[in-house]
């Protein structure tokens, strides 16, 4: 496959610890080791909902990028901003990278909604080409309008990491939630679920930046106060590759109640480890998580969360439980891309969508 160059524009720093950031870095290093030439644009202002500043930043990137130069644009840049992309869309080969689409938040009030949703289908129009990162996120951006010729789905990959070994012996199950703390990732719905079974013997580590929604984060730490938990949720907050790593080592179980996932990287991060998963149905976490290596319950639903989580933290059937969704995640994690065929396949797609 010949190399190519590509301008990679993305809101703030790239290297930002969530899951669509982590992509982008990924993807952005793997085509440099493949011989490509990225340069990496971040952008000013507030995103996603896009503020004077955001557009006069994308605006001033876009202007200063040479004519027929192949950019991508990560969907939190632009989704709110189609007036710049549509007015460099024809001196540019402009593709947008969608994790999930804006309008899909949890939270948001209805008029917001309805606003992202027009914005963000009004900014794709003017793409010549879409990656995404699942088959379900290509499902909905065809009913945004996006014609399937014109998609493509590059799922991130994962790399070797050693099995999670649990915590010490004569320690309670360790539960881990890896995820910014957002209304989307359902921190208040864990929250109320562990309440439910606080009868039962466990921790929780939830890492994650509290810095994205602060007025949520102060809610969901109240809530923990109040209800006593104080002493056994734990929230460190961004936490850097190894500390993470030791904090999946440790861990008996990964629990994650999104509303909505695009795709969901820590639960195949949590996959790849041999850990059993307690999720939900939102959005694709059913396509990224086996069913035979987790529980899935409906989003927002604390009573089936801590029915859950407390089938496999029951005594000594809990944890034959739990070393049995193991098994299957170990199992599943063989099929599992690496990051290495992970950015062939994203190259690929931008040499198809955007050719030389």
């Amino acid at each position: 496959m010949n190399a190519g160059e590509l301008h990679l524009v993305v809101p703030g720093p790239l290297d930002q610890r969530t899951g669509g950031y982590l992509y982008d870095a990924r993807m952005a290093a793997g085509l440099a080791k493949l011989g490509w030439t990225v340069e990496v644009h971040s952008l000013d202002g507030a995103f996603p909902e896009g503020d004077e500043r955001a557009e006069a930043s994308l605006t001033a990137t876009l202007a200063a990028i040479p004519d027929r130069a192949r950019v991508l644009i990560d969907g939190l840049g632009m989704g709110a901003l189609p007036g710049p992309v549509h007015a460099h869309a024809g001196r540019l080969r402009l593709l947008g990278l969608v994790h999930h689409q804006l309008a899909d938040e949890t939270g948001l009030p209805e008029k917001e909604r309805t606003r992202l949703g027009a914005l963000e289908r009004e900014a794709l129009a003017a793409c010549a080409g879409v990656i995404v990162t699942s088959t379900f996120t290509c499902e909905r951006l065809i009913e945004y309008g996006v014609p399937r010729a014109l998609l493509r789905a590059v799922p991130p990959g994962t790399q070797p990491v050693r099995p999670a070994a649990g915590p010490g012996t004569g320690q309670p199950p360790l539960l881990l939630c890896v995820a910014t703390v957002i209304p989307r990732k359902g921190h208040d719905v864990l929250v109320r679920a562990l309440e439910r079974i606080q009868a039962m013997p466990w921790s929780c580590s939830c890492a994650g930046s509290l810095d994205s929604a602060p007025e949520y984060a102060r809610a969901v730490l109240a809530q923990v106060r109040t209800a006593g938990l104080e002493g056994r949720i734990d929230f460190p907050g961004e936490c850097g590759e190894l500390l993470l790593e030791e904090l999946y080592h440790g861990t008996s179980l990964f629990v994650l109640p999104s509303h909505y996932e695009g795709y969901g990287m820590a639960y195949a991060e949590a996959l790849v480890r041999g850990l059993p998963v307690v999720g939900t149905t939102g959005g694709a976490v059913p396509h990224t998580v086996p069913a035979r290596a987790s529980i899935l319950v409906p989003p927002g639903d604390d009573a089936a969360l801590a029915e859950a989580l407390g089938h496999l933290l029951a005594g000594s059937a809990g944890a034959a439980r739990r070393a049995r969704l193991a098994f299957a995640a170990r199992q599943h994690a063989l099929e599992l891309p690496g990051w290495d065929r992970a950015v062939d396949v994203f190259a690929r797609a931008l040499l198809e969508l955007a050719p030389d």
